[in-house]
């Protein structure tokens, strides 16, 4: 990747998922600086409003820290309906979680804002539906038991285990994983990054 006057690019995200699908399009980030904020709802927000908020307020906390440089925030929401499902912190909010989403479709919305050098925020969001097969109480413990839902939205990593209980995915695999690579890139072209 050339960068135009050697801009430096931020990745504004404590998420070791990001950094290695940026590696896949060619991109390593000069410096990883999370944002700390308020991931909190607002009251009536619908999923898409709060994805697309969350990325652009992480990457506006960043961008004062870095003056000059390409600032790269994301958010990966799991929505059933109009239901933000949470990240899920303990096995009791991921088994709630995949309970939910057993034998439905649900969207994963994942947004994406780059404030450039001048800092003007573009954003991006991938809407993907995710279908889960019906699942079996014990397959569910047993992926509580695997411990990769920890810190996942939705309860659940499509990079792992539960790849093998997804029926069907329609939209960006990277996107449900955190970030989504087609958008990633487009933005990162247009402020005239070469891939």
């Amino acid at each position: 990747m050339s960068r135009p006057d050697g801009i430096r690019l931020i990745l504004a995200s404590a998420s070791p998922r990001r950094v290695d699908l940026l590696r896949q399009i060619g991109v390593t980030p000069d410096a990883i600086d999370p944002a700390d904020i308020d991931e909190s709802p607002l009251k009536g927000e619908l999923p898409h409003d709060y994805a697309l908020r969350m990325a652009a307020e992480k990457a506006a906390a960043v961008a004062p820290r870095h003056k000059g440089a390409l600032v790269l925030a994301g958010d990966t929401v799991v929505a059933c309906g109009r239901r933000i499902l949470p990240k899920a912190e303990d096995a009791e909010t991921a088994r709630k979680c995949l309970d939910l989403i057993s034998g439905r479709r649900h969207h994963v919305l994942s947004a994406i804002t780059l404030i450039d050098a001048d800092g003007k925020a573009r954003h991006r969001l991938s809407d993907s539906i995710v279908t889960f097969k019906r699942l079996h109480p014990d397959e569910i413990t047993a992926y509580i038991d695997s411990g990769e839902w920890e810190g996942k939205a939705g309860g659940y990593a499509i990079q792992g285990r539960a790849a093998g209980l997804i029926r069907a995915l329609s939209g960006s695999h990277s996107g449900v994983v955190g970030l989504p690579l087609y958008e990633t890139q487009a933005l990162l072209k247009a402020v005239g990054l070469a891939l």
